[in-house]
């Protein structure tokens, strides 16, 4: 299973935010198979808020074609999203998009990004891969 070539960078930007690494990467067995989600993270707030919990998949975007990645970006979003709905032990994590801040200024605010962000419901986790900072969540 090869990494995303931001995924030690995403981290980096978490544990910055104040997350805590739990899996790297999240495992999901379906069945007879197992699909993994890039990282899976919490976060501890106040003890009247509890916690919050996240599972996060890196998308790099550097193929020719944006809407190809967001193709592939969304394939794996939607079906890691219900794996995740449907586990028991991860059910209660939020799947997040985390994508470049030069990708998210880009090109989503274009029309087919904004179509398939709304339709989909994606969450994403806007990064800087330079400072390794989160710059947005965008729910």
């Amino acid at each position: 299973m090869a990494k995303d070539i931001y995924h030690e960078t995403v981290k980096t930007a978490l544990i910055k935010d104040g997350w805590t690494i739990t899996n790297d990467p999240l495992s999901l067995a379906v069945g007879e198979r197992t699909v993994y989600v890039d990282i899976g993270a919490e976060k501890l707030f106040a003890a009247e808020k509890g916690n919050q919990r996240i599972a996060v998949e890196v998308k790099s975007f550097i193929r020719p074609s944006p809407v190809q990645d967001l193709e592939n970006a969304l394939g794996q979003y939607v079906l890691y999203r219900g794996l995740l709905e449907e586990s028991r032990q991860h059910q209660d994590r939020t799947l997040y998009l985390a994508i470049r801040d030069k990708v998210y200024w880009d090109f989503f605010p274009e029309k087919i990004a904004q179509i398939a962000v709304r339709s989909n419901q994606l969450k994403l986790l806007v990064f800087d891969a330079t400072t390794e900072e989160v710059v947005q969540w965008i729910e």
